[in-house]
Parts: structure tokens; C-alpha cells; sequence
């Protein structure tokens, strides 16, 4: 194109006049030229070495049997959730039908059941809350369930919300600072934690060493703890709540007071359906160390249900305890 250039530059005019009167230039003749000229092609590629026939017919084999076992479960998963769901289905129907029709005449207002627990209740459990004899000892295995459903259900938060220190998508507290998650300092709210969180926790203790003696227990205490607990999370922070509450220091307390639970009321299943003789009195009735059991109880289900109730607010606050 330069080429073209200096040799038709001397002659723009007689160019233009050509040009105007349609005559051929040769500077338009050149760019055509050159324009429709074709681009040369870059050299070719060499061709890529194709896969052996036999790796290939392996891959697909391999690939139609995961296929088909993928299939194979799915469908045996379908199948099962089928069948339990029939069965539970099943079995609620069956359990319906039985019961005695709803506002009945024949009905009685209280049967055999609640009437020996009015009875003898105080007598056979030592309890003078007869809620608590009921369910810590008539129908403690129900009560351990609902603990174990309590535990279940922190584990489960753990599992889906918990963030470890070494995640690089987020950090704790301890590395960011608690003002990513709490306000600063209120001096009246510190304050008033420090005067309150105190007396709080002292009558939920009552609550539950008395859950025998008076309306309360380890459920109604526990939760009274746990609350004085989130208050002074919310006072303090969380580096000072740390230092007395860790993950290990709920997963030790879980551990210890279901483990004290299902141990202790094993054994009294067991004396009690073989009748055989147990070191465990009912005591005097209306004393602090009475009723066998169930304040040791009181205190393992208060424990658990204190420590479940700050976990859960943890977990969903910041990530971790």
C-alpha cells in the first residue's frame, strides 16, 4: 500500500481529473487488487493423534454401568421411601381405628392410667410434683426421647451452619472482631447483665433442683439458664463468653448428662421388670434429696436443654460457639 502510494503521489490532480471523468486510475486498479488478493492460510495444524478404539469402547462401557447402577439405586430408593411411608401409614391408620370414638358416651373421663398416677404416685416416686414423677419416672423413656431430640436437633444446626476458623470464605470473631456480629460496648447493658445474668441463673437452678417439689423441672430450668446465657453473650461479647463456653464444653456437658440419663433409668427398667431389689429409694417426700431419680435427672435434662438453647443461638448468630 506505501508502494502504491509514492507512485501515484505526484499526481493527485491529474488523478482526481481522471477520476471525476471516470477514466481508469491506477492507484483505485492497485487497491483492488490488493484487496481482493486471497489471505494466505497460516500453516496447517498438525492433526491431533486420535484415541485407541479400545480405551474409547472402555470409557463408554465403564460410563453405561455407572449409568445403570445410578438408575438401579434411585429406583431402590424410590421403592423404600414407599414402603416405610406405606408402613408408617399403615400402622397410624390401624392405630386410629381402635381408639374409641371421639366425645363418646361409653367414653371414660379418666381412665386406670392417670388415676394410679394420682394415687400412687407420690408414694411409689417420692415426688410431690406428680408432672414430675410422671415424666422422670412413669414415663422417663418418653422424656429421654425428647432430650435426645433436643441434642439431635444442635447437631443438626451444627452440622449446616457451623463455619471452622480455617475457612477462608468467613471468619470468627476472634479473627475479625465481634463487630462484625454484635454492637460495641453498652456500659447500661453491661451493667444490668452484671446484676441480672446472676440472679437469673440462680433461680434457674431452683427451678430445677425443685422440679420435683413444685412446678418446674430440667426443661422449664434448663431454658431459664440458657436465656441468662444469651444475655450475657449479648452484654459482653463474645471473646468473654468464650472463656467458660466453648464446642467442647457443650458437647462434654451433652455427652456426660445424656449418658447419666439413659444409664441410670436403664437400670431402674431393669430392676423394676425383673423385680428385683434396687439401691434407689424414693426417700422422704417432700425433701430436697428425695424422689430417687428425678432431681439427678432434672438436672441432666436442665443441663442439656440450657446448653442446646445457647448453641442454636450461636450457631445461627455467628457460625459457632
Amino acid at each position: 500500500m506505501a508502494r502504491i502510494r509514492d507512485e501515484h503521489d505526484g499526481s493527485r490532480w491529474s488523478r482526481l481529473q481522471r477520476w471525476l471523468s471516470e477514466g481508469d486510475d491506477p492507484l483505485d486498479r492497485d487497491l483492488i487488487e490488493a484487496v481482493d488478493a486471497p489471505t494466505p492460510l497460516p500453516d496447517a495444524v498438525p492433526p491431533v493423534q486420535p484415541l485407541k478404539l479400545w480405551k474409547v469402547r472402555e470409557e463408554a462401557r465403564r460410563s453405561h454401568r455407572i449409568e445403570k447402577a445410578d438408575r438401579f439405586l434411585r429406583i431402590l430408593y424410590v421403592l423404600s421411601a414407599v414402603l416405610v411411608c406405606a408402613g408408617i401409614i399403615g400402622v397410624l391408620w390401624l392405630t386410629t381405628e381402635r381408639l374409641p370414638s371421639f366425645g363418646g358416651v361409653e367414653n371414660p373421663a379418666n381412665n386406670e392410667v392417670p388415676a394410679h398416677y394420682i394415687e400412687k404416685g407420690m408414694e411409689e416416686t417420692g415426688a410431690v410434683n406428680i408432672v414430675a414423677g410422671m415424666i422422670l419416672d412413669y414415663r422417663a423413656f418418653d422424656t429421654l426421647g425428647e432430650s435426645n431430640v433436643l441434642f439431635v436437633a444442635a447437631c443438626t444446626v451444627i452440622i449446616l451452619m457451623r463455619i471452622r476458623s480455617g475457612d477462608p470464605a468467613d471468619r470468627l470473631a476472634e479473627d475479625a472482631g465481634d463487630g462484625r456480629y454484635e454492637p460495641g460496648e453498652d456500659s447500661v447493658l453491661q451493667v444490668m447483665a452484671a446484676l441480672i445474668v446472676p440472679l437469673v441463673l440462680v433461680f434457674g437452678v431452683y427451678i430445677v433442683l425443685n422440679g420435683h417439689l413444685s412446678p418446674g423441672g430440667g426443661f422449664s430450668g434448663g431454658a431459664v439458664m440458657g436465656a441468662a446465657l444469651i444475655l450475657y453473650l449479648n452484654a459482653y461479647g463474645s471473646a468473654k463468653a468464650g472463656r467458660f463456653f466453648t464446642f467442647r464444653t457443650f458437647r462434654t456437658v451433652s455427652l456426660v448428662a445424656l449418658s447419666f440419663y439413659a444409664l441410670s433409668k436403664a437400670y431402674s427398667f431393669f430392676t423394676g421388670a425383673n423385680e428385683l431389689p434396687s439401691v434407689i429409694t424414693a426417700g422422704t417426700p417432700g425433701r430436697i434429696f428425695s424422689a430417687g431419680l428425678i432431681p439427678y435427672l432434672n438436672i441432666a435434662v436442665g443441663l442439656v436443654v440450657c446448653c442446646t438453647m445457647y448453641a442454636l443461638y450461636t450457631l445461627f448468630r455467628k457460625g459457632d460457639l
